[in-house]
């Protein structure tokens, strides 16, 4: 897309988690360890419609092979993982990195500079399915590398990803009209998906059979507007915690800025938990102070409602890192209702119905302290089932669990990884569009008192199949 509202500058490691380093990708070859067969020449499978693409034929595809090479980025996975996290190994195959047209320039990954890059993985080792998804935050192609390409890998799945075609905090600044750069993400994705399938095709000699759609946070939304939107080309998805855009406006600029006012001393404990923050997440407001609330609502508030306050941002958006992560004091004000209809248009064209057409699990811990749970997946399954869609819905909150697994590791009494849930409803999802197992019913997945909380978690299933 064009960039039409500023120069791009450098995002912050805590927003962006770090640009990668200008790595030019090895010359294509054939991995060690790896024997020839079809990886003697990588470089047949194309990607339809990419500017660009680079393949390679490696011995392990899963972040303990790639970590300390140009084929992942461990700086754009910071924080989404706990510290004790076990990951699988030992699953050779083909990596194809490229990028699809574009005009915006704010990846600068493999030395590119250039948007709309992706990563396509396919495993030795097929089981005839295909896992995409897009980068949550604002972050690129190999942030979920570590939370969902390892083990979909070595379970044979092919995986794909995308960048959404901006990222970084000035994303705001892609496109010429408001809510340009999110509507671009939901285009790449599905441009993603269509390529990565006709890949999958030619790599393998056949389609796949069953294709996933599924992220984190802007990844769950755009898992969630997928299904929605393009049930064609997907068998189900899997939501963590997505970020909610509803027609009505119910969503970031509706909770984030209470929290802005409470930084600015306008705003009280209770007008938190009167917008959604729950009661017991207190103990992680002040990270989310310094981290997440200021930054992440003028960056969206810039890009729905640019003319509210032009001077912020602009330099304040990105030239420090406290530049970037402060507030803009005016959002402490913001009032989405009384702002013009034109803002409510921008975010009317993004936004999610609840119009599911495939089976989707959405999993959200009762403690996020960003996208509180109660003004966003309570609200989605509400519109869900307003749908008349709930029979494909299952909803699971877990306890404990908050919007970055990283906290684990500071809070580890009080908190507990949503990633190992999220490893059981995938293969929950799995067993109810292949085998027609319907998953646990809606329920609580409480935080045990002991055990192995940050590998092993477990759904009811003496709930009721059904809703």
């Amino acid at each position: 897309m064009r960039v039409s509202r500023g120069v791009p500058v450098v995002a912050p490691a805590v927003v962006a988690t770090a640009l990668t380093a200008a790595l030019a990708l090895p010359t294509p070859a054939v991995g060690a360890g790896v024997e020839a067969g079809h990886c003697a020449h990588p470089e047949r499978t194309r990607v339809p419609g990419a500017a660009f693409q680079q393949s390679a034929c490696l011995a392990d595809l899963t972040t303990t092979g790639l970590t300390g090479t140009a084929y992942t980025d461990p700086a754009d996975q910071a924080g989404l993982t706990a510290r004790g996290t076990r990951t699988p190994s030992g699953v050779p195959g083909v990596q194809i990195d490229g990028y699809f047209p574009d005009s915006s320039s704010f990846n600068a990954t493999h030395g590119w500079r250039h948007d709309a890059q992706f990563v396509i993985r396919l495993p030795d080792h097929w089981n005839g399915g295909l896992v995409v998804t897009g980068a949550p935050g604002t972050r690129k192609q190999y942030a979920t590398d570590k939370a969902i390409s390892d083990r979909v890998l070595a379970q044979g799945y092919a995986y794909a990803a995308t960048d959404k075609g901006n990222s970084g905090a000035d994303f705001y600044r892609d496109g010429t009209r408001p809510g340009d750069a999110v509507a671009e993400w939901n285009t790449r994705t599905t441009q993603l998906t269509r390529a990565a399938r006709r890949a999958v095709a030619q790599h393998y000699g056949r389609s796949p059979r069953r294709t996933y759609m599924t992220g984190i946070s802007n990844g769950g939304y755009l898992t969630r507007w997928q299904l929605e939107n393009h049930p064609e080309l997907y068998d189900g998805g899997v939501d963590w915690e997505g970020a909610l855009w509803a027609e009505d406006g119910t969503g970031l600029l509706t909770s984030l800025p209470t929290a802005v006012a409470r930084m600015t001393g306008s705003a009280t404990d209770d007008d938190l938990y009167g917008v959604g923050f729950a009661r017991g997440s207190e103990f992680l407001w002040p990270y989310h102070e310094k981290a997440y609330w200021g930054v992440t609502q003028k960056i969206y508030r810039a890009e729905f409602d640019p003319a509210y306050d032009p001077d912020c941002p602009g330099p304040t958006a990105g030239t420090t890192t406290e530049q970037i992560l402060a507030p803009c004091a005016t959002d402490a004000a913001y009032d989405l209702a009384s702002r013009p209809e034109s803002v409510r248009r921008a975010v009317a064209r993004v936004a999610l119905t609840g119009r599911i057409a495939r089976p989707l699990i959405t999993l959200h811990g009762d403690l996020d302290a960003l996208l509180p749970k109660a003004a966003d997946s309570d609200v989605y399954d509400r519109m869900v089932d307003a749908r008349g869609k709930g029979r494909l819905h299952r909803y699971y909150t877990i306890q404990g669990g908050t919007h970055v697994d990283g906290l684990y590791d500071t809070y580890p009494g009080r908190l507990r990884p949503i990633l190992p849930c999220y490893r059981t409803a995938f293969d929950a999802l799995v067993a109810w569009v292949e085998r027609g197992t319907p998953p646990p019913a809606d329920q609580v997945v409480d935080r045990p008192a002991s055990g192995d909380v940050v590998d092993t978690c477990a759904l009811d299933h003496r709930a009721a199949a059904a809703r």
